[in-house]
């Protein structure tokens, strides 16, 4: 039998976290005298000391520190497992949030939200388009339910979707396409490159060539698309986003040495999928299912 309770951990949690008795009694609303004794429970079960009391402040003994990281791992565990049994109780979700990466397949995305709607009709649904690690930090920040994203985030449900293929390009009339030669790396420094920012905030997460003296950087994928359109500049591209362009050549992939396509490995992740409701496990399988469909179609 567990010799402390779980309130009695949040309430050594929330000594730690406010550095006293006194701003734990207003953070867990219990009075200061209840959080104190507690946390003297607590060690006399545990028979060391986790506190050292210097004035109003309380500070963390080294046994303390070692027993607040276990406990951390507890009190949120606990969370969870409430949050589940929440989940469980209200049945269907009322919305479901979800951030992608803007060079996922839009036509695979809307068949799953349209299968979505018709299964859940009055589900609300809000989608936020990302880009590279702004979609991680979207679910980290427990914003959306899911992501789908090229940057896998380790410890948590990620489930590998589907391979997008980039291609350099370049307007049919750009300088670049009047070499004779296969270009280089050094032949594409002197021309402008028309890159996508990282739309997360919080951190910047470069992928492909960037060595470029002159770069223009956008926001969204298809300003991207729209300035290499108007031979404003070269860029790396998702493939199924410029089909179109490419077949009526407006846009030339770029006769280079090497690097000309590269594949971009995209991947669903969500932070517990025992805490999704129903409908947002049901995207989550038409999401798999509908990239693996086309995955065998194009290797089939």
């Amino acid at each position: 039998m567990a010799k402390a309770t779980l309130e009695q951990w949040r309430m050594f949690k929330a000594v730690v976290e406010h550095g006293g008795f006194a701003g734990a009694s207003a953070a867990v609303h219990k009075s200061q005298s209840t959080v104190h004794h507690a946390v003297q429970k607590l060690e006399a079960a545990l028979q060391i000391k986790l506190l050292e009391v210097k004035g109003r402040k309380a500070f963390l003994t080294d046994s303390g520190k070692l027993i607040l990281r276990r406990a951390e791992f507890l009190i949120e565990e606990a969370g969870k497992i409430e949050s589940v049994a929440s989940t469980l109780s209200e049945g269907v979700e009322s919305t479901l949030k979800i951030a992608v990466d803007e060079v996922f397949p839009n036509s695979t995305l809307y068949q799953a939200l349209v299968k979505i709607s018709e299964l859940y009709p009055l589900l609300k649904i809000e989608l936020v388009q990302s880009v590279l690690t702004g979609a991680n930090e979207l679910l980290s920040n427990g914003i959306v339910d899911l992501a789908i994203s090229s940057i896998p985030i380790y410890g948590i449900s990620c489930s590998m979707l589907c391979d997008v293929e980039f291609i350099a390009v370049a307007h049919k009339d750009h300088p670049l396409h009047q070499q004779t030669e296969q270009l280089n790396f050094r032949d594409l420094k002197l021309h402008r490159q028309i890159v996508v920012r990282d739309s997360a905030t919080q951190t910047s997460h470069n992928e492909g060539w960037l060595g470029a003296d002159m770069r223009w950087t956008v926001s969204h994928l298809q300003n991207s698309i729209d300035m290499v359109s108007q031979n404003l500049g070269y860029a790396w591209l998702p493939k199924s986003k410029i089909s179109a362009l490419i077949e009526n050549q407006t846009l030339i992939a770029l006769n280079l040495e090497q690097g000309t396509t590269r594949a971009l490995n995209l991947y669903l992740m969500c932070n517990d999928t025992d805490r999704l409701g129903p409908a947002a496990q049901e995207f989550k399988e038409q999401i798999i299912a509908l990239t693996t469909k086309t995955i065998n179609l194009s290797f089939g």
